[in-house]
């Protein structure tokens, strides 16, 4: 499809107008798509003798990082092959574009694992359940997602020591969910499709096992009521900060929590005035209403997640009053990992485009989401801290646990490509049978069998002192 479908036409499928055509004319299309690239032709996965060598990879992708926590982030990543996985996206984004494409391109996630799914309240306070990262969002082909998300379930059931047959029927059921679903969104009226959401409090499956779902809406519920008590005055405000000469200061706790110094994070001096303005300048005007309320205190540089360890990532500290705190999480946006095999992206600014794609692929997204760009050039995107934010923790699952939250990713995947690509073709070219299912199944397990392989590699430059790993509890 690569030559039947111009990279220049697709490399932005939601900003590129098109003339009215009935589902039934895009089906056709989508239908048509097959010829140029069969189903089949996404099973399996062999790598090339021109395969980019990971770990020279994994080394380009720390261009640009803070050379002390490099070696925090490859310690994260040797636990396991799972957490090999979760931080070697720019591996499998270099993979998949060696691989057949459909060329219907979606917002894709780019990093779309299962750790990068959870719960999260909307503004309106609800909760619900959608993708949570979106740091590597750009336009792409919807099966790279699609692919990403097979194969971490692989690997999962594989980290939970499941049968091997456990682990391709997860990998197939989370398929014919994606597939199911987008044949939903497909016939359904676009802004039925805009405002769709999975709403955690009122979780419902109707294909999954009943007593399954009852155990996870059970889970659901307690967890959302723990939240809830987590409110940020009674529960993160003493655990991150403590009163130093009568003022708010966000706790050290070194390597992972630390103050910056002006040459880590130029504009300390002046409390990051200008990066604060420019912040926002981004937000909508009635948001400014209510962020104007509050006055900086302070910053803190805070080590996150697998991928993201080493990047310019913090906590900034803002308060309205005594005992009326607000914590945003401030990330640095980096070229996406899919960019060089996808297109640049048409923003300018890496925090723009994170935030365009979360508003785009999300049903709901928090209301301090913004961007900045820093006195160093590094790009940077805002949101709050924490807001009822909730993750899986794998370990706890077992089979039947992992095969419904997998379908719950697969159905919140659906959802978000089906927002910006065309539901229309992209479900007539899966089809209504098993063949699109049995390839991309096909194609995640091999693939978690290159993940051991490459994890395996990486854990032997690390003995062999090639690359430096440091674990931190």
């Amino acid at each position: 499809m690569d030559k039947a479908v111009s990279h220049k036409a697709t490399r932005n499928a939601h900003t590129a107008p098109v003339s009215y055509r009935t589902p039934d004319e895009r089906a056709a299309q989508g239908r048509l798509v097959r010829e140029a690239v069969p189903r089949s032709s996404q099973a399996g996965w062999k790598a090339s003798e021109r395969r980019q060598d990971p770990m020279e990879l994994l080394d380009m992708s720390n261009v640009g990082r803070l050379p002390s926590l490099i070696p925090i982030r490859f310690g994260r990543m040797s636990t396991s092959p799972f957490a090999f996985y979760r931080g070697a996206a720019i591996v499998m984004a270099a993979d998949l574009a060696a691989t057949p494409t459909s060329g219907l391109r979606v917002q894709a996630c780019g990093d779309a694992h299962l750790m990068n799914f959870g719960g999260f309240a909307t503004p309106e306070r609800n909760v619900i359940f959608d993708i949570n990262d979106l740091d590597e969002t750009l336009p792409a082909p919807f099966e790279w997602d699609l692919k990403r998300l097979a194969t971490s379930v692989v690997i999962a059931a594989q980290h939970l020591e499941l049968p091997y047959s456990d682990a391709t029927r997860v990998a197939t059921e989370l398929v014919r969910e994606y597939r199911e679903r987008m044949h939903d969104y497909a016939s359904m009226r676009a802004l039925d499709v805009w405002y769709d959401k999975i709403d955690l409090q009122k979780y419902q499956d109707r294909s999954g096992d009943p007593a399954v779902i009852e155990a996870v809406r059970k889970r659901i519920g307690e967890r959302i009521e723990v939240e809830r008590r987590k409110t940020m005055p009674d529960h993160f405000y003493p655990k991150l900060v403590s009163e130093e000469g009568g003022r708010p200061r966000i706790k050290d706790e070194p390597p992972l929590i630390f103050h910056p110094t002006e040459e880590i994070a130029p504009g300390l001096q002046s409390g990051y005035a200008e990066a604060i303005h420019s912040y926002r300048e981004s937000l909508a005007e009635h948001v400014r209403v209510l962020f104007d309320r509050f006055e900086f205190v302070d910053l803190a540089l805070k080590v996150v997640g697998v991928g993201s360890v080493g990047t310019m990532c913090a906590v900034g500290l803002f308060m309205a009053s005594d005992n009326d705190p607000l914590f945003l999480q401030v990330k640095e946006a980096r070229t996406s990992v899919l960019e060089p095999y996808a297109g640049k992206s048409l923003h300018v600014n890496h925090g723009e485009r994170v935030i365009a794609g979360q508003r785009i692929m999300q049903a709901a997204s928090d209301v301090f989401l913004g961007w900045s760009r820093g006195s160093n050039g590094r790009d940077f995107y805002i949101r709050q801290l924490r807001d009822m934010k909730m993750s899986v923790v794998i370990e706890s699952l077992d089979t039947g646990l992992l095969r419904q939250y997998a379908r719950m990713c697969a159905h919140a995947l659906a959802r978000a490509h089906a927002r910006s690509g065309d539901a229309a073709m992209i479900a007539a070219y899966m089809g209504s049978g098993q063949t699109f299912d049995d390839a991309i199944t096909e194609f995640a397990t091999e693939y978690s069998s290159q993940n051991r392989r490459d994890y395996r590699a990486f854990i032997q430059a690390i003995r062999e002192g090639r690359i430096q790993a440091t674990t931190v509890e």
